[in-house]
């Protein structure tokens, strides 16, 4: 039996996905679904991009692979690395999206297949990959948790293993710290047991360590990197629902300690920092009810 909080995405997503690959596939014209095996070898056709007023969307060239779940890192180059996710298996192939073409091309393939995993760009521009949710023999139910983590460098396309982090998580935080270190917050483990632990990547010393714990254990809550250095948690879930609770962490300390709670609870939310320093929350849901409202954290109050 597995505890509250943990969703099985992949079953419902990849049945409905079959089953439209499997409709457009019926009669005799249709062409083979091709196979989620390979990778992409070659760069995707980029889609003509035609003039457009200001503040409007245009298409631009589609990526290679269809993904959810994955992440998208913006590096020093101007390029996105996109990488993992899940269509019908999870990805190990990763991509580059180049703002100067609008198109996307092929780079260095994981060595781990992973989705709901963070990524992060360090300072010195390689892009540290953690944790996420890896393949198993059935692709109808989610899998375990990773603790795996590796490095994704720019100047070579290549990545390579970073070691392991204190504990697998999956849907976690990773904010990078002002002294260039990444805290890594919560999340679910591989018994789906939500997390109050956090640890600590240093890439002086590729090292994963323990730092304090949260309050209490989270998932798909949100973490911001503040003015003065300190980490606003806020919202999220837990075994019982969606949270309030809000709470900071202090990297000189290591600790984290309660904040004001925010004014509903929310989780899934999106948490921006402003110029001014106060943190604009928006959105979310709250014991399964999707939110429009926001709200915002003024650093100077804590509240």
């Amino acid at each position: 039996m597995t505890a509250p909080g943990r969703i099985r995405e992949r079953g419902p997503l990849a049945i409905l996905l079959a089953a439209i690959a499997l409709a457009g596939c019926s009669g005799s014209s249709a062409t083979p679904s091709p196979s989620v095996t390979p990778g992409p070898t070659t760069a995707a056709t980029p889609t003509p991009v035609h003039a457009a007023g200001p503040d409007t969307f245009v298409a631009t060239g589609s990526m290679a692979e269809a993904r959810v779940g994955h992440t998208a890192s913006r590096l020093a180059s101007g390029q996105v690395l996109i990488a993992g996710g899940d269509p019908f298996a999870h990805l190990t192939w990763t991509e580059l999206f180049g703002p100067a073409c609008d198109c996307f091309e092929a780079t260095g393939e994981m060595g781990t297949e992973r989705m709901k995993h963070t990524a992060t760009v360090l300072p010195e521009g390689t892009v540290l990959v953690a944790g996420g949710e890896g393949s198993g023999e059935d692709p109808t139910l989610a899998e375990l948790a990773l603790a795996s983590a590796e490095l994704y460098d720019p100047a070579t396309g290549k990545f390579t293993p970073a070691g392991s982090m204190t504990v697998p998580r999956l849907d976690h935080t990773a904010t990078l710290l002002a002294d260039g270190r990444v805290l890594i917050a919560g999340g679910q483990d591989d018994e789906y047991r939500i997390l109050s632990s956090a640890e600590l990547y240093d890439p002086a010393t590729g090292e994963f360590t323990e730092t304090g714990a949260m309050t209490v254990p989270r998932v798909y809550h949100t973490a911001t990197l503040l003015a003065d250095g300190r980490v606003l948690i806020a919202g999220g879930q837990n075994q019982i629902g969606s949270l309030a609770s809000a709470e900071l962490y202090d990297p000189a300390s290591g600790t984290f300690a309660p904040a004001g709670p925010m004014t509903v609870p929310r989780s899934g939310h999106t948490a921006t920092l402003l110029t001014d320093g106060r943190v604009l929350m928006a959105g979310g849901n709250a014991h399964h009810e999707a939110l429009t409202s926001a709200e915002l954290f003024n650093q100077g109050s804590g509240s």
